[in-house]
This record gives C-alpha cells, sequence and structure tokens, in this order.
C-alpha cells in the first residue's frame, strides 16, 4: 500500500534513479551549462528536492508498533531474506529548523533596550526626577512635569535596574552584574554577533568586486553563502538557549518603561527648560551638564536599531534558503544595518576596524559607581 513504510531497498533503487536522472539532465544540458552556469544551481535544487521529499515523505507516514524490529531479527511472519527488505527509517528532522521566531524576536526587543540603557536614558530621567522634587529645576505643573510625578508610581510592579542587569549579562553577557541564580553569561554572543555582522558585511564586498569583474554576471559572485549561514546559524543556536524564562515579559514591560521616559524627554516644558528641539537632544544635555558623560546616543541608537533589525532578521528561516538568488535577496535586507552596527561599534571602541573583536560591552565605572 501506498501509505505502508517503504523499505530499504526501495528507497535504495528510488535514489538510484535520481541520481542516474541528474547525470542525464546534466548530459543534456551541457551546452547550456556552459553558457549560463546558473542553470546548474537550479537543475540540482529540483534533484535536491524531490531526494528531500522522499524523507519527508517516509517521516509523515505511521511507524508500525515494532519500528521493523520484528523483520530485523527475522521473527515476522515473512521476515525479509536480506536488509533490503527491512523498513526504511527516514531522518529525524533538521535541527536549524528547531528555532523559536517568538523568542527570538524577544531576544532582539531586549537587545534594543540594553543599547538604550547604555545610552542613559533611565538615569537621565531619574536624575531630572531627582532635580524636579527638589526644586533645583523651573519645571511645575506641565505635562513633563506630571509625567515625572508618575514616572516612578508602580516602580514596586517594575523589573528593577538589577534585574535587567542580571538578564543583559545571562542573554548577552553585557555588564558586570551577576545572572539570575542557575544561569551563565552568554559569554560567545559578542564575539559571535559580530562575526555575522562582518560576514553578511564581506559578502557584499564580494558581490559587488564579482560584478565589476564580471559584468555580464553570468557566474555567481565571489561571496560564500556557507560562511554567512553557518555564522547566522552559530548566532540563532547560541540565543535559542538562553531565550527562555521571562525574557519576553520582562522586555514588554521595560519597552514600556522606555516609551513613558521618551514621552517625558519629549515634552514641551521639559524641552523648553533645556532648550532642545528633541527627546535625544533633551537626554544629551542631562548627560552632559547633570551626569558628567559624554553624548553618545547616536552611536548607542544607531546600534539599538540595527542590532535589533539583524537579529529579527535570524528570527525568520531566510538563513536557510540554499538558493542562491533567493538569499542574497533575503540578506540584502540587512546589509546596511550590518554595517551600521560595525560602523558604530568601531566609533565607541567595541570593535576594532580590522575585524577583532573586543570584550563585550560593559557599564562604565564611573556609572557603576554612581549606581
Amino acid at each position: 500500500m501506498a501509505d505502508d513504510p517503504r523499505t530499504n531497498g526501495e528507497i535504495e533503487k528510488a535514489l538510484g534513479q535520481l541520481a542516474a536522472t541528474r547525470e542525464w539532465l546534466v548530459a543534456d544540458a551541457r551546452a547550456a551549462l556552459l553558457k549560463d552556469p546558473k542553470l546548474a544551481e537550479a537543475l540540482n535544487q529540483k534533484v535536491s528536492a524531490l531526494i528531500d521529499l522522499i524523507d519527508d515523505t517516509e517521516r509523515a507516514k505511521e511507524a508500525p508498533l515494532d519500528q521493523g524490529l520484528m523483520d530485523l531479527i527475522g521473527l515476522s511472519d515473512v521476515p525479509p531474506t536480506d536488509i533490503d527488505g527491512v523498513r526504511y527509517v527516514p531522518s529525524v528532522p533538521v535541527y536549524d529548523d528547531q528555532v523559536s521566531r517568538e523568542r527570538l524576536l524577544a531576544i532582539s526587543d531586549l537587545y534594543y533596550l540594553f543599547q538604550m540603557e547604555q545610552s542613559s536614558v533611565f538615569r537621565a530621567v531619574l536624575k531630572l526626577q531627582e532635580l524636579f522634587r527638589a526644586g533645583s529645576v523651573r519645571l511645575s505643573d506641565g505635562e513633563g512635569a506630571v509625567r515625572l510625578f508618575r514616572f516612578d508610581r508602580h516602580s514596586t510592579l517594575r523589573y528593577t535596574l538589577r534585574e535587567r542587569r542580571a538578564a543583559y549579562r545571562k542573554v548577552f553577557s553585557y555588564t558586570d552584574a551577576t545572572p539570575p541564580k542557575g544561569a551563565r553569561p552568554n559569554s560567545p554572543f559578542h564575539k559571535l554577533f559580530t562575526n555575522f555582522n562582518m560576514q553578511v558585511s564581506q559578502f557584499f564586498q564580494d558581490k559587488r568586486v564579482s560584478e565589476v569583474i564580471r559584468k555580464d554576471g553570468s557566474r555567481e559572485s565571489f561571496g560564500s553563502m556557507a560562511v554567512v549561514r553557518r555564522a547566522g546559524l552559530d548566532l540563532r543556536h547560541n540565543l535559542r538557549h538562553v531565550s527562555y524564562g521571562h525574557i519576553a515579559v520582562m522586555r514588554t514591560e521595560v519597552m514600556g518603561l522606555l516609551e513613558a521616559a521618551f514621552a517625558i524627554l519629549g515634552s514641551d516644558d521639559i524641552m523648553n527648560l533645556f532648550g532642545s528641539p528633541t527627546a535625544w537632544d533633551t537626554l544629551e544635555e542631562i548627560q552632559q551638564r547633570y551626569l558628567d558623560e559624554a553624548p553618545l546616543a547616536s552611536q548607542r541608537s544607531r546600534m539599538a536599531v540595527a542590532g535589533r533589525d539583524v537579529l529579527r532578521w535570524l528570527a525568520e528561516p531566510y538563513i536557510l534558503s540554499d538558493v542562491r538568488i533567493d538569499f542574497e535577496t533575503f540578506l540584502e535586507d540587512i546589509v546596511d544595518q550590518c554595517d551600521d552596527w560595525l560602523t558604530s561599534a568601531e566609533s565607541l571602541g567595541l570593535q576594532k576596524s580590522a575585524g577583532i573583536s573586543r570584550a563585550a560591552n560593559v557599564i562604565p565605572l564611573k556609572a557603576r559607581a554612581r549606581r
């Protein structure tokens, strides 16, 4: 019956037929392949898809209760005379496909929040609140003043700075906080993330060079899909193991806190107080006047947005594509973000221009002391 599991001999025969089909197609299309080598990829993709279909079809069938063991040891009603007559056992599902999209999206937002914290957004608002309570700034009953009053009214219900720093240490190995009990700092993250950004950037540099040298586009670019894919999969595998727990809940809450902080910094009465046209300008004024910090909001903002976009891209199945034109098209969506992240990291001293990763981001000692 069609729904019965097939035997080793039947599968081996089918694989042999597909191999012969591949040889015949190559021989028949030899002249066309010489003119357009891209046809080779399409040809191989079609045959490989049929080979994968064999395993997928067998995996979808219901296995016998004994998993074919009785045939194998010769105790079935009609035992096979050789191994070819034993049930074919399909491979298990591919590891690279087993990634939770939702958990990786939560981590991408957590990375964004870490960079925002490094921009001193929350510390600036707390400093402004301190000045407001002391009456040291000319704020009274405007929108910003009311928002400042309300900012930490529910602080006991929120994740504290210590808890947030512990999460950053667990997921990214950033900050010097102690990770939650039972967890370890994810030390490989920064190196893997940097490597993926560099490989994407290098891939398109090689692609541009190949387009100049091979203007007719008759051959594939110099960029290696396999290297970029491996770098992306290594990063995904690393993050999947630290994406469990309260990360999704915490990012949702802290994103709301960040929204409230920027509503304060962008309030008319507070912007008028500092003579700033935007919330970011207000943040930089507070950093310089009251926190004694050099404004780095531009770099941190770019790292936050670019890093989040790259990690969101990895949450989708794009990295698994093995068709070059599809892979390049998907990858082109984040090449600018990868370059942005690398350039911003270099300007902050977190990444050498030669491509050698430095130690993971840590909050400056002066900032720690104030906390």
